[in-house]
């Protein structure tokens, strides 16, 4: 799959200083920006107007701006792969534009154009081509995000919204194989709530989850499993991540209700999942469930799947009854493969045969 080459070209500022590249072996996440990003406004009546890509640099709000005492922001998260042969590819950023383009209701925001957001990330990582990393494992993070602007104090949406996209390098985020984390299994404290805003990738359900992650590291845990809201039960995200369990050879998901985001590569995995075969279940599963599944010795796998680390797994869920070890503590093979399938994939390294690749 390629961008449209037809599509509008965007009007392009190029900086008068390039920040030096950052070493390939010391990228971390998050730590390193490119040059430029893509800046698109948006003003009651008129719509999305005036894309355009500029120097990166601070954006100016006047202090009553409506993110800044409402909240209305919201944000998505890709990534620009380097290609097996030099080329550069996004992976499946269409889903990414329709989740931010269907979320944004939740949050009065207006929907950004879905071809507005593919083309314009596209022309931005064009841009900034040369910071595309190519060493293994690496790639361009994509952080599309939308805050609201409009200068007032009142309970209402805003009437101004700006959109932008910034970009960064960032490293291989498993050196050596996947690396098993221990999470804590919270029963009071929850992210999301049926009804709420958990289906949005809303800046306000990331701070709902700080202090909480906070307080399990002190417990000398990496994450955070995330229980249902009303009966504190049923099992729903893991950290930022979709969790999936593979359960007696069944790879099974908690269903989208409203208090689960509908990731991306959750919907790759059980994609790919169903095409090798393996038995699927999108259904509620209750920690009792899971604690019964591991005493019987049918709980073979627990992971988090996400944009960011692709497959996550869990070696141990720690909680005030006491420790589950999965697998022995050790990855298992479904996330192995579920891993390598993607990534190879993302890479060019394997055929792409639903198209997921988007070439630049």
């Amino acid at each position: 799959m390629s961008v449209s080459a037809s599509a509008p070209v965007i009007p392009v500022t190029r900086t008068s200083s390039p920040r030096p590249r950052p070493a390939e072996d010391a990228l971390g996440f998050g730590k390193h920006f490119a040059d430029h990003m893509l800046v698109v406004d948006y003003v009651e009546g008129q719509g999305w107007i005036a894309p355009r890509i500029v120097p990166y640099g601070p954006l100016s709000l006047d202090p009553a701006a409506s993110v800044l005492h409402y909240g209305q922001a919201m944000f998505e998260g890709l990534k620009a792969y380097r290609q097996a042969d030099g080329r550069i590819a996004l992976f499946r950023p269409d889903r990414n534009a329709h989740r931010m383009a269907t979320g944004a209701g939740r949050l009065s925001i207006p929907a950004i154009d879905e071809q507005l957001f593919v083309q314009g990330i596209a022309q931005l990582v064009n841009v900034d081509a040369d910071w595309v990393p190519s060493a293994p494992g690496t790639a361009l993070y994509i952080r599309p995000t939308i805050i609201a602007t409009e200068p007032f104090l009142g309970v209402r949406a805003s009437k101004t919204y700006t959109f932008f996209v910034i970009t960064g390098p960032v490293g291989a985020y498993y050196a050596g194989g996947l690396k098993p984390v221990r999470i804590w299994v919270e029963k009071e404290r929850v992210r999301a709530v049926k009804g709420g805003i958990g289906a949005a990738k809303a800046a306000a359900n990331y701070v709902a989850s700080l202090q909480v992650a906070e307080e399990a590291r002190a417990r000398g845990c990496d994450q955070v499993l995330w229980l249902d809201a009303i009966g504190h039960q049923y099992v729903e995200e893991v950290g930022t991540m979709n969790l999936c369990l593979v359960i007696d050879g069944t790879l099974v998901t908690p269903p989208l209700g409203g208090s689960i985001l509908p990731g991306i590569t959750r919907e790759t995995v059980l994609t790919i999942a169903r095409d090798w075969g393996m038995p699927v279940e999108e259904r509620l599963v209750s920690i009792g469930e899971v604690r019964e599944a591991h005493a019987k010795g049918s709980l073979q796998e627990v992971f988090g799947v996400g944009t960011a680390a692709v497959v996550s797994v869990v070696g141990t869920l720690a909680s005030e009854d006491g420790d589950m070890v999965i697998n022995g503590g050790d990855p298992g093979p479904i996330a192995n493969r579920l891993y390598d399938a993607i990534t190879r994939i993302q890479y060019g390294l394997d055929p792409d045969p639903r198209g997921w690749r988007v070439v630049i």
